[in-house]
């Protein structure tokens, strides 16, 4: 997100990422964000009604960006273990870019926020999970290979590193980055799964 031709709107949403990036420990106020903005207070809600919806905007672009790169990753990329490869590395490399979002990711920014925040992001992972499954099922029904386990406790598998991986860089105050050392680790994960050492490291 970068604030040359952005609306108002969006600059808003920069800036509450942006102070998310401080790290836990910095409470954000709609008065600490407006003086970020450059605003007033009234401006903001002009724009959001409430703190929560500025929040959820920022989730909108979570989901936006994630979901728009999975699906051109399932049509450009046909093999099974490459996909999932490729869908938990974006997974990683968004967070590592986006400190900030890292944060709602793992729910440690909406800490006494409304639930139906945390429930948004528990959906979006949910979202990420059923996907990895459909791949491994289908790749049980397409490919010479069949999962070592239920498809679905593979996919929770999958994501579980990765979550993990991004819940250690908030907990490193972002030091720990998630890409680093994942390009080594994913081919014994790969193997365990698919038989195989990966061939996929490609950045995504």
């Amino acid at each position: 997100m970068t604030t040359k031709g952005i609306s108002r709107k969006e600059q808003i949403l920069q800036a509450l990422a942006e102070m998310l990036e401080q790290g836990a420990g910095h409470k954000i106020t709609t008065a600490k964000l407006a003086e970020q903005v450059g605003v007033s207070e009234a401006a903001l809600y002009r724009h959001f009604p409430s703190k929560a919806k500025m929040f959820e905007g920022l989730i909108e672009f979570i989901e936006e960006t994630i979901f728009t790169r999975i699906n051109r990753i399932l049509a450009e990329e046909p093999r099974a273990e490459a996909r999932c490869y490729a869908v938990l590395s974006l997974l990683l490399a968004f967070a590592e870019r986006n400190p900030g979002m890292s944060r709602i990711m793992v729910g440690d920014a909406l800490a006494g926020e409304v639930d139906r925040l945390r429930q948004r992001v528990a959906q979006f992972f949910d979202r990420i999970e059923l996907q990895l499954k459909q791949i491994v099922r289908e790749a049980s029904l397409a490919e010479d290979w069949t999962s070592p386990i239920d498809p679905a406790l593979t996919a929770n598998l999958m994501l579980a590193a990765a979550e993990g991986r991004i819940a250690q860089f908030v907990r490193s105050q972002f030091q720990k980055r998630p890409t680093v050392g994942w390009d080594e680790q994913w081919p014994l994960l790969s193997a365990a799964i698919f038989g195989f050492t990966s061939q996929s490291q490609e950045s995504v």
